[in-house]
């Protein structure tokens, strides 16, 4: 269903769940690109511009948590930009409608900012607001990465795999969204995507100011890629250690046993044995293995065994 706002000559339609309805009257009314309706039709498309003489096409990609806040999705959002209009396609309720809903209750929140308000203007303003949530999202991986590294001595390992994975999962994800967007918020700030501005200068330290703040949290994502990645090998590593230190102990048990085993399987034997009459010889027997053992730990400890 499509919703309109009107803000002076430029126009915002949102549609959420485009149905074929909405397609046909996209591509009826202002003779969109066959190509284009079809890749609305999709959505699982990859981040592009589309460059035309009367508009551009643009698909981005966003992040967002599921339901439970622990693990990231991609938010897709398709764009037409055109000189009296902006027309942005979503598929499920998500911020972008928060920012519609906005604009319509309060819309010179919008425009206070420019003294030129433009469609060049409102992109900039849904993908300010974009990235201003895409930022705040990044922020709380950074907080779960500090919650993993605080807890990397618990003892619960299976927690903090599953920790571990589900970030890692998370900055993958980032890491695919973020990396090839970059390149193109840069052919916009630097000509390459001609906006529909009458001043096209006046528009062009926004969208540095775009590009700034993209390329910041793309720098945050491969920060936290490095520090889950540290994290990870360094939970290996104790892991590691654990099993070592747990074998260690088993096997100087099991070295100390094996001798007394020896001994405790010789006078098991139901033959005669040296001593076996006298009374005295079971007390020997058991004090010569408790001196054994205290003389095994002693040395074991002397040599850093354990």
């Amino acid at each position: 269903m499509m919703e309109s706002l009107e803000l002076g000559a430029l126009n915002w339609h949102y549609i959420q769940n485009p149905n074929e309805e909405d397609l046909t009257f996209l591509e009826e009314e202002f003779h969109f690109h066959p190509l284009d309706i079809e890749d609305c039709r999709s959505m699982a498309q990859r981040p592009k511009v589309d460059i035309y003489d009367d508009y551009n096409f643009l698909i981005l990609h966003f992040p967002s948590f599921n339901k439970k806040g622990d693990t990231l999705r991609t938010r897709e959002v398709k764009i037409f930009w055109g000189k009296t209009y902006i027309i942005t396609l979503t598929r499920s309720q998500w911020i972008l409608k928060n920012i519609f809903e906005l604009a319509e209750k309060q819309p010179e929140k919008l425009t206070e900012d420019f003294s030129q308000f433009s469609s060049d203007a409102l992109l900039y303003t849904i993908l300010n607001r974009l990235l201003v949530d895409s930022y705040s999202l990044l922020l709380r991986v950074g907080a779960h990465i500090e919650s993993i590294n605080r807890e990397l001595f618990n003892k619960r390992a299976d927690l903090t795999i599953e920790r571990l994975s589900i970030t890692r999962r998370n900055i993958i994800l980032l890491n695919t969204i973020f990396k090839p967007q970059l390149r193109l918020f840069q052919k916009i700030e630097s000509g390459a995507i001609k906006g529909f501005s009458e001043n096209s200068d006046f528009m062009e330290d926004y969208w540095g100011n775009i590009v700034d703040y993209y390329q910041k949290m793309w720098d945050m994502v491969e920060d936290n890629g490095e520090l889950i990645e540290g994290l990870s090998k360094t939970f290996d590593s104790m892991q590691t250690n654990r099993i070592n230190e747990v074998m260690k102990i088993m096997t100087l048990i099991s070295t100390i046993f094996l001798p007394l085993t020896f001994i405790t399987g010789v006078y098991g034997m139901n033959v005669e044995l040296p001593l076996m009459d006298r009374s005295y010889i079971f007390w020997c027997i058991v004090a010569l293995m408790v001196v054994f053992s205290i003389f095994f730990i002693y040395f074991a400890k002397k040599r850093h065994w354990m």
